[in-house]
């Protein structure tokens, strides 16, 4: 199996799926515009919300696309062989096309055809079954179809073969995976006998059901299949490699790494070049450090890189994350083109909060110093150790080091407690504000996603052209709305807000939608960032003459249906972002949602 490059792997990917007649789309952004349960893009299926639910996708029913992703819920395993926070999926779509015979298909021919992978070296998973759908003998019948043994086929429970919903309810289905061996000797068994052996490259997700409201689980009207590739680790297996960061664009960027630090740690090594390059994609998709959010994920993943750095020896005077990010720009900016065009503002955002953070350690340092002078004997009470981390940002590590140089110790056992602690309150509070999900289009999310067009186009008439969205998150609640603008706003100029979208309600606006090109969008005045995070076709949503802009969908038929609209609170989301949150009351129960024209 000759080395094949990570730029080629994705190149070929997108051609193979192309020439099977599936229209290239550009990847998202990676603060998800149409999913309101998660704070990131963490897959390809969250930029396609709407069209697995039934709205019609403007270039059509079969796509492929490579999609930046992050995931914090592996930060903790970063640092191992294949965890990343940032990484690139690729991704094949039917949208109430092919099922799952083509889907299996074609992965097969791909991994075997184009990428030249013996088929020895691959095993397949598919849903063991329950009470809730059967066992999925039918995606194991066409993977021996097409040349997969019996024997490296394992049927795994919902927890590992098993998509959905991402709410209470919704689409889901059970799921195939596609793993690559990685044990000693000759590849055998499959990860339901032999799990370790095996790493997992490749997912086909088929959403044939919909789960109710009474947990039964329906045949779905519209079947989709919704694939994800993780790009690195199919790189690391074509390259020869044992871990991602010895693939040929992550390479170089643990090189500047090592190149900067006077000490050497593997794992150090790795947190520091997958923090640096998770926060460059973040911060040119528009997130700026902060204390909620997105921009509080980004500031911790800074934050982690530079006490990593410390551990490496590498001194943080405000330059350190910028000359990382420098490499990580030069290995990824001629495919990802917003982050090259952004590198300075990149670095100088990298820079500022390197300098904070140096700021909080040395407050964190006179704390220490304080909590020794106030302990008798020579032993740390683990929640004054742990206050220093939640408050201070000092992991264990560096506050052991600091005392043992100081002959002190810390009770470890009474720190672990506070951290898990810490971890179930956060964990439980992340699940109960983002209660919602894939399906969760209900008259309400509706009403509040159409809402956040009249009041993108009311601050817009209020605080200037200079206002555009930088995310929105919308629960049957409430909205929540961040937009580029870098004061607070007055009383005066949020009364009008609120009246002129209250106003365009009341003139109870038509809406619809048609689909153009971008630059018909952008000659008919509509709004949107127009970048590559928009297809060559895109759907415009027009509401009377009040406003004109890019969406998926979907979206009430009239505005008269929303009811009155409050403006609740509006404040600072991170540096240059502000964030309002409003909701709608009133209005019909059931709604109708807007139709295209021609």
């Amino acid at each position: 199996m000759a080395p094949i490059s990570t730029d080629d792997i994705r190149q070929a990917f997108l051609d193979f799926f192309q020439s099977r007649d599936h229209a290239v789309v550009p990847g998202a952004s990676l603060v998800p515009e149409n999913d309101p349960t998660v704070l990131f893009t963490t897959a390809g299926m969250h930029p396609l919300v709407p069209y697995l639910i039934g709205e019609a996708h403007p270039a059509g029913k079969r796509l492929v696309d490579a999609q930046r992703c992050i995931r914090t819920g592996d930060i903790d395993e970063v640092g191992d062989a294949s965890h990343l926070t940032m990484f690139e999926m690729m991704g094949n779509w039917s949208l109430g096309d092919y099922f799952k015979e083509e889907a299996i298909s074609m992965s097969f021919e791909f991994l075997t055809q184009v990428l030249g992978i013996d088929p020895t070296m691959l095993s397949v998973t598919c849903f063991e079954g329950d009470n809730d759908a059967p066992k999925d003998e039918e995606a194991a019948q066409f993977w021996m179809n097409v040349g997969i043994p019996e024997d490296r086929i394992g049927f795994l429970p919902k927890k590992e073969n098993w998509w959905g919903p991402a709410g209470l309810t919704g689409p889901c289905g059970p799921d195939t995976e596609m793993f690559y061996w990685v044990g000693d000797g000759e590849p055998h068994g499959n990860p339901e006998k032999n799990d370790s052996d095996w790493m997992e490259i490749w997912n086909d997700v088929f959403m044939q059901y919909n789960k109710t409201e009474s947990g039964q689980f329906e045949p779905l009207a519209q079947q989709n299949v919704d694939t994800g590739m993780g790009l690195e680790r199919v790189a690391a297996m074509m390259q020869g490699v044992s871990n991602v960061y010895e693939t040929d664009r992550m390479l170089p960027i643990i090189e500047r790494v090592r190149s900067l630090a006077s000490s050497s740690d593997l794992k150090h090594e790795r947190i520091v070049t997958d923090h640096i390059k998770a926060a460059t994609f973040m911060i040119a998709d528009g997130i700026k450090p902060g204390n909620v959010d997105q921009a509080y994920v980004l500031r911790k993943v800074i934050r982690r890189a530079i006490r990593s750095a410390k551990q490496l020896g590498i001194e943080s005077t405000g330059t350190l994350c910028a000359q990382i990010s420098d490499e990580v720009v030069s290995q990824y900016g001629h495919i990802y083109g917003h982050v090259k065009s952004q590198e300075k503002m990149i670095a100088d955002t990298l820079a500022s909060e390197e300098q904070q953070f140096n700021k909080t350690l040395q407050a964190g340092l006179k704390q220490l110093e304080k909590v020794i002078a106030e302990t008798s004997g020579n032993v740390i009470a683990g929640k004054d150790a742990f206050h220093l981390y939640d408050t201070y940002g000092f992991p264990l590590e560096l506050t052991k080091e600091i005392l043992e140089e100081k002959g002190y110790s810390i009770t470890e056992k009474e720190y672990e407690i506070a951290f898990k602690a810490h971890q179930e309150l956060s964990r439980k509070g992340a699940e109960q504000k983002f209660a919602g999900g894939l399906a969760d289009h209900s008259a309400e999310t509706t009403k509040l996603h159409t809402a956040t067009h009249l009041l993108n186009a009311a601050l817009r008439i209020v605080l200037g052209d200079h206002i555009y969205q930088k995310g929105s998150n919308i629960t049957q609640e409430r909205l929540r709305f961040d937009f580029s603008h870098d004061e607070k706003m007055t009383a005066e100029q949020k009364q009008e807000v609120e009246r002129l979208v209250n106003e365009a309600i009341d003139a109870d606006h038509p809406i619809s939608f048609h689909v153009t090109d971008v630059e018909g969008a952008k000659d008919e005045g509509a709004i949107g960032v127009f970048d590559a995070k928009y297809d060559s076709e895109v759907k415009v949503y027009t509401m009377g003459d009040f406003s004109k802009e890019i969406c998926g969908g979907p979206h009430v038929a009239r505005t008269g249906m929303l009811g009155h609209f409050t403006l609740k609170k509006e404040e600072s989301s991170s540096s240059g972002v502000r964030r309002i949150k409003a909701t709608v009351e009133g209005g019909p129960e059931e709604i109708e949602v807007a139709s295209q024209t021609s």
